[in-house]
């Protein structure tokens, strides 16, 4: 796990149940689900496939490795997975450069948080180098840590990603609020043992026992995350 500062011990919000919140970035803070699926198309276009849009479903919100692999197949390209991740890392980059666009209502949400000190991490299964360049937009401030899908030895769905996160909060994952928006990363965060809140982006999320599903971040705040604590009393 990489953090972009030192890691923060156990704190408490305000008095709050709530110990930390953990938050997705593709799709979830940044509206960038479908510059994935448009840089794979044009990727594979350019090795002579064209990509089925019902494959969407099965690569969103996973690794690149997972993704990837799995178009690798499907389409029967003549390439490499390293040498695929290449060239889709790079024309991500390229097409990010040109906009940014943040989900509705995540700029206020993180301004909320941070303005109430709560202890926020980016957790997300692309590499650090995407990573790094959407923090650049979004803004780094937010985040005490980040953990990146090419860090971990196991990344979405294992839990492995939001345990380090939380453990490098100093929170217990049970007091962390997750909010995600693929059934991937929903399955990595419930894993983990967080409360999780899905705003799914391409796929519908069923709501479920430690899951609220919400239509967009604009119905989220502080006050509705330490809800989510007192519940589990």
């Amino acid at each position: 796990m990489t953090s972009t500062v030192p890691a923060l011990g156990t704190r408490t919000a305000e008095g709050s149940a709530l110990q930390a919140v953990l938050l997705d970035m593709d799709g979830t803070l940044v509206d960038t689900e479908g510059f994935w699926w448009d840089v794979e198309a044009e990727v594979f276009a350019s090795l002579g496939h064209v990509l089925d849009d019902s494959w969407r479903h099965v690569v969103v919100g996973g690794p690149m490795t997972r993704s990837a692999g799995f178009l690798i197949e499907a389409t029967g390209a003549d390439i490499a997975l390293p040498e695929l991740t290449v060239l889709l890392n790079d024309a991500f980059e390229e097409r990010i450069g040109r906009s940014l666009p943040l989900m509705p209502g995540a700029a206020r949400l993180l301004a909320e948080l941070a303005a109430h000190e709560v202890p926020t991490a980016l957790v997300s299964a692309s590499h650090r180098r995407i990573i790094d360049r959407i923090l650049a937009g979004v803004g780094p401030q937010y985040f005490a840590l980040t953990v990146a899908g090419d860090e971990v030895e196991r990344t979405k769905p294992f839990p492995d990603p939001y345990l380090l996160a939380a453990a490098g909060l100093g929170a217990d994952p049970a007091r962390c609020a997750v909010i995600e928006d693929t059934a991937t990363g929903v399955a990595a965060a419930e894993a983990a043992g967080c409360q999780v809140v899905a705003v799914p982006s391409v796929a519908p999320i069923a709501p479920a026992a430690r899951r609220t599903v919400v239509t967009s971040l604009e119905e989220v705040d502080l006050s509705f995350l330490r809800g989510l604590m007192t519940k589990m009393r």
